[in-house]
């Protein structure tokens, strides 16, 4: 292969990989916005703190999922 392929190859796989780390960012927005949301609830109804918090759990665990699928996607797109 040209050697000058090989670099634009290199360079194109880099941005492609950044582009997919955008998804990092949703994923700690989301989180953020699950702890808030579970604060708030709590501060208007003490008494639902357990329910509450499994409810915060799952959300966190989804938004988290969504993170790491992002980052194993850059990851593919840069070393393969």
């Amino acid at each position: 292969m040209d050697k000058n392929f090989v670099l634009l190859l290199k360079g194109l796989k880099a941005i492609g990989a950044g582009s997919a780390c955008i998804g990092l960012l949703g994923s700690g927005i989301g989180i953020g916005i699950v702890f808030a949301g579970l604060i708030k609830a709590y501060a208007i109804n003490p008494k639902l703190k357990d329910e509450l918090f499994n409810y915060a759990l799952l959300g966190f665990a989804l938004s988290e999922a969504v993170g790491l699928f992002a980052l194993v996607m850059s990851v593919l797109i840069l070393y393969t």
